[in-house]
């Protein structure tokens, strides 16, 4: 896993961080939560070319089925009040 760069740091240092990204990813945060990755043009790439022009859609309906896995039955209960205020 690549470094760690508050969005100030990245902003000051963008040139190290690019020289970064070229060997692993690196990730900028805002306010402690990650928000973006900053890659290589190699590695968005590679990353594109696994999916192509298709969709998440596509892409999911045609990964392997699994014949063995099942999903449990739902239980038939109803459904439980949640107060939302």
């Amino acid at each position: 896993m690549g470094k760690t760069w508050p969005l100030q740091d990245a902003k000051a240092r963008l040139s190290e961080l690019v020289r970064a990204a070229e060997k692993e990813p690196q990730f900028i945060t805002l306010r402690g939560n990650e928000k973006v990755v900053v890659v290589s043009a190699s590695e968005y790439r590679r990353l594109h070319e696994v999916g192509g022009d298709k969709s998440f859609y596509e892409i999911w309906r045609s990964a392997p089925t699994v014949p063995e896995f099942e999903l449990p039955p739902r239980p038939n209960e109803p459904m439980r009040k949640i107060d939302f205020e």
